[in-house]
């Protein structure tokens, strides 16, 4: 392992010798490429030069033990200093495991109430202005694809990108059913209502990773329309795209321009084209390999909203919370990074 951290420490020297070099700073592309290289190692290096320091420390402190003058001094050290050094083993271990090659990508968002009726397309309503209070926290950006609401204020369905660094990385593990646990606002009798709404997150996919051919796509265009039903607009500037080889359609009518709504729309198509190729692909090499780290089902209760209680439960990894209010409100930095660590945990348990 270490050999390895120092050949990757190595690297990113080189990379920050090449951003330097003003042949590769005229170039964009080139820029783009080492820039993104450099800032993926950038983490890892930043650990292992901690660890290094570390580990230099705990080797002097070892070595003052057969010092009488020294030795109290020096067993304080490396009680210290051995918890450290295990975590930082840990946080290297899980740094070095292969990277998902989605993680950078943005990620298109898709929200739908379920079983509850109204209450589950409030809770879906909740849910997005979770999702982009988090997003806001991250200094990412929101862009809604298409949305279909209820007169009560929530949304039958939802659709919208979330751009910026890593959002994929961080949202990934949200695929799953949410369940929420509370007394809905039209229940006068103060019963408890159990509801749910799915969430399916998808990485966006680029032209040259999922190729879509004209030929393929059916466009047909439509009536805008809003909460209640009522038109937007009495144009055709609404779009819905059908891929006909696998039938997966997307649509777009938040826009009022019919040319914006379907790149929109086609952003989504080729998302969903691209998570059905990889799901394929993936389901063969678990059926190969017999295990797998997954990140949740989108049939699959992953977690539960309980306002009685202001609590949070995810259960594929046994975490409550009582901090449902300030969860609500896009805290989600607990609850994400928690999930990240114990599906790295996992992850690597499977590659020894």
């Amino acid at each position: 392992m270490l050999d390895r951290l120092s050949a990757l420490e190595d690297r990113y020297e080189k990379l920050n010798d090449l951003l330097a070099d003003p042949a590769i700073i005229k170039d964009t592309n080139q820029l783009r490429e080492v820039s993104k290289e450099q800032s993926q190692l950038a983490p890892t290096v930043e650990v292992y030069r901690v660890y290094r320091d570390k580990m230099e420390a705990y080797q002097e402190a070892r070595h003052m033990l057969t010092d009488p003058e020294m030795r109290d001094l020096a067993k304080e050290e490396v009680a210290v200093l051995e918890p450290e050094i295990k975590e930082l083993e840990t946080k290297l271990k899980a740094l070095l495991l292969p990277k998902d090659p989605n993680d950078d990508k943005n990620v298109i968002v898709e929200i739908r109430g379920a079983a509850g009726g109204d209450e589950a397309a409030l809770f879906a309503g909740d849910l997005f202005k979770m999702y982009s209070k988090f997003a806001e926290k991250q200094n990412w950006k929101i862009e809604i694809i298409d949305a279909s609401y209820t007169e009560l204020g929530g949304y039958k369905e939802i659709i919208f990108i979330v751009k910026g660094s890593g959002a994929y990385s961080k949202l990934k593990y949200e695929n799953g059913a949410h369940r929420v646990q509370r007394v809905p606002s039209t229940e006068s009798g103060g019963r408890i209502h159990t509801s749910t709404a799915t969430v399916a997150v998808l990485p966006e996919a680029e032209d040259v990773e999922v190729e879509i051919h004209d030929k393929d796509v059916r466009v047909d265009t439509f009536t805008s329309s809003g909460p209640g039903g009522q038109s937007v607009n009495t144009t055709q500037s609404a779009v819905r795209v059908t891929h006909v080889p696998t039938g997966i359609v997307a649509s777009c009518q938040d826009e009022k321009s019919q040319i914006k709504n379907k790149e929109k729309a086609m952003k989504v198509l080729r998302a969903r084209v691209y998570d059905k190729i990889q799901r394929e692909q993936q389901a063969e090499y678990d059926e190969k390999r017999k295990s797998a780290v997954g990140t949740g089902d989108r049939s699959e209760r992953i977690r539960t909203y309980n306002f009685a209680q202001n609590r949070v439960t995810d259960h594929r990894i046994g975490l409550t919370i009582q901090k449902l209010d300030r969860i609500l409100q896009g805290e989600m930095d607990e609850v994400i990074d928690t999930l990240v660590m114990e599906y790295q945990a996992r992850a690597s348990e499977a590659a020894n």
